[in-house]
């Protein structure tokens, strides 16, 4: 089933509990322009609300690239003085926020080129899956760019200090292998693996139990969380949940009768 968010640049489709997203603007590598930006709210707060959707999968149309930031070929139309610079500022960051606090379990599927504001969307992911053939980079430090605190702490609390201080120091390109090493990525595999892998993976999220993966990915949320905000009686209280569950009477059925639990979400 294909979604409508206004845009032929986003194709949405949910096939078999799995949401797939797609940034179809290969001629620019999957540059994310204006009409993009706008949709992407919408697209996942759509998939947030759908009990058909379980896992989401991000990827970029082609072979090329994942996504290549901003389509700066719009900038002279779309980001040219103050009142432009700071809708299309605060569009970028409603976009960001979107993806980065979507309650569903969200894949970035990588090929090609993941490089500056490409790289920042797939860190917003929860799992990365990569092909051999991608290179990352943020290549801030070769434009006289500031780089946020949102994105540094991302990728900070993924690689740790001293690689995260590498990527921005040098600006240089990462290979796939790289990647892995450090942790930038959970999974490498061949260009021609990859959505298989991708899939797969998917697949056996979207075949769990929704209430435990919820509450699971509260948890790790408040682990990273700062001391102030940590809350744990609400993890608690989605603990109790997962227990009083339909779905924990159907884990413990299907494990005693050797079958594939069907879960509800409730």
């Amino acid at each position: 089933m294909q979604l409508d968010f206004g845009t032929e640049n986003m194709i949405v489709e949910v096939i078999d509990g799995v949401g797939w997203v797609t940034f179809n603007n290969p001629k620019r590598r999957n540059a994310v322009n204006w009409d993009m930006w706008q949709a992407i709210p919408k697209i996942f707060a759509d998939l947030s609300q759908r009990e058909d959707v379980r896992c989401v999968v991000m990827k970029g149309a082609g072979d090329k690239s994942f996504v290549a930031g901003a389509d700066i070929s719009e900038f002279k139309e779309k980001r040219t003085g103050d009142a432009q610079v700071k809708a299309y500022n605060a569009a970028t960051a409603a976009a960001y926020s979107a993806i980065e606090n979507f309650d569903k379990p969200l894949i970035a599927m990588i090929q090609g080129f993941c490089i500056g504001g490409g790289l920042a969307v797939a860190l917003s992911a929860d799992i990365r899956i990569g092909a051999d053939d991608t290179v990352y980079a943020i290549p801030a430090a070769r434009l006289g760019l500031g780089y946020g605190y949102s994105g540094v702490n991302r990728l900070v609390h993924l690689v740790g200090p001293a690689y995260a201080k590498e990527v921005f120091f040098t600006a240089r390109k990462f290979s796939g292998e790289e990647a892995l090493r450090m942790g930038l990525i959970n999974r490498l595999t061949s260009v021609a693996d990859l959505e298989a892998t991708t899939r797969e993976y998917a697949g056996m999220i979207a075949e769990n139990a929704p209430l435990t993966i919820a509450t699971a990915n509260m948890a790790v949320a408040m682990a990273l969380a700062p001391e102030s905000e940590k809350d744990w009686d609400a993890v608690e209280d989605m603990v109790a949940k997962c227990f009083a569950s339909d779905d924990y009477k159907e884990g413990q059925a299907a494990f005693m009768e050797k079958r594939t639990p069907q879960f509800k979400g409730r």
